[in-house]
């Protein structure tokens, strides 16, 4: 039985065009703080704010939407003073959308500090070690009052590698709270003025079959919009792919796609060929602050003594601020003194370089001309499909903390 969604007044989703011989789409995600051009990237602002970078500085460089967590938003400030701040976006003062992860994710990565059961998580605080619990209804709760035009249900992210048996469990239990979730949704309004879409989350590992019976648990409810979570986490990019594959193929044709924590540069081009719109990561702020900052010619290390003496741009025909008044010389001089302007630079020319990339992919899906595009873009690029840069040896796929 399908059940039908509350409305979510302004919120729509269109498919513009599609690219021939790939599931690649551009299409226009319309929210009432404004619209969205997919395939899109979200810098991720975990704590209200995209770290270093102001929000003016935000737009400048092309951002349409960016993220807040309900985890860390709900610890820090707290739900009392957000309320009495008229929500994130004024808080934050920030005018465009904003999509608020429901905390799923951090609770995971808190493995030793928490407790899952069927009514929610019991956890700690990673702040003062207080405790704390998350139901489905709890953090719509939170996300109301958050205000973000895109909500997230809760869910759970299984390890990997885990065993079959706990991620059917899981998984079951995802499809549980997400109709909890979904149910709260709708007997709760809004608190601003503006409309709060409600994503579902697609779970199941690396198992194709539990990915597809997520699936069609959560499409009987018809959320206006679908994520794909749990990935990212470790498994070979070969299986993300797959799991990717598997579950575009169910999601429907006129809702979002929203890959959940993903990821370098490659992997963006790659899922995008798969049917993916929407992206988050904190790769591109989190590398930038360590000196990685990525080009049409792959990703480089400005803290590496070859940039020593080297008075070009990052990137010669980059129009971001960085690159249009320093070189890297002088970006290496500011990582080795380690002041905080090489953080801001590293951070604003990555997600520069980032949303242009989803503005190339969204042109030559326009044009017809997707696959060309594609072929080019590895070509040019330093590295193959499924491969992976690291800087210091940090995660590829980080997914907090932006």
């Amino acid at each position: 039985m399908t059940i039908t969604a509350q409305p979510a007044t302004n919120f729509s989703f269109h498919v513009l065009s599609q690219a021939p011989n790939t599931r690649a789409r551009c299409g226009k995600i319309t929210t009432d703080h404004g619209e969205i051009s997919t395939p899109v990237f979200m810098p991720v602002g975990t704590q209200g704010t995209v770290k270093t970078l102001s929000p003016q500085e935000l737009e400048e460089v092309g951002s349409q939407i960016i993220l807040g967590n309900t985890y860390h938003l709900y610890l820090r400030p707290g739900e009392a003073l957000m309320q009495r701040a008229g929500g994130l976006h004024k808080f934050a003062n920030w005018p465009k959308p904003i999509l608020t992860d429901s905390g799923g994710y951090q609770v995971f990565s808190l493995a030793a500090l928490r407790k899952i059961h069927e009514n929610g998580v019991k956890f700690q605080s990673h702040i003062d070690g207080s405790y704390h619990e998350f139901s489905p209804e709890s953090v719509i709760r939170t996300q109301r009052i958050l205000g973000s035009d895109i909500m997230m249900v809760l869910d759970e992210c299984p390890p990997y590698p885990s065993e079959r048996s706990y991620v059917e469990k899981s998984t079951q239990l995802t499809s549980r709270w997400a109709e909890r979730c979904f149910q709260a949704w709708q007997n709760s309004a809004p608190l601003y003025g503006h409309s709060q879409a409600l994503f579902a989350i697609v779970q199941g590992s690396t198992f194709p079959d539990l990915r597809r019976l997520s699936c069609e648990q959560l499409l009987a409810f018809d959320f206006p919009g679908y994520a794909i979570g749990g990935l990212a986490v470790g498994e070979p990019k070969s299986a993300m792919f797959e799991m990717i594959q598997v579950c575009n193929e169910l999601l429907p044709e006129n809702k979002p796609r929203y890959l959940m924590g993903v990821g370098k540069p490659e992997d963006l081009v790659e899922a995008v060929s798969l049917g993916v719109d929407m992206f988050d990561c904190v790769i591109p702020t989190r590398n930038g602050r360590k000196g990685q900052v990525f080009t049409a010619n792959g990703a480089m290390n400005l803290t590496n003594l070859i940039f020593r003496e080297d008075f070009r741009p990052i990137e010669e025909d980059c129009d971001c601020y960085a690159c249009r008044t320093f070189t890297r010389a002088y970006l290496r001089h500011l990582f080795h003194a380690e002041e905080i302007l090489a953080l801001r630079l590293g951070s604003l020319h990555n997600l520069h370089f980032y949303h242009k990339l989803m503005e190339g992919m969204r042109g030559a899906i326009a044009a017809g001309n997707f696959v060309e595009w594609k072929k080019g873009f590895y070509a040019k690029y330093q590295i193959k499909p499924g491969e992976s840069l690291t800087v210091d040896g940090s995660s590829t796929t980080p997914k907090e903390e932006g």
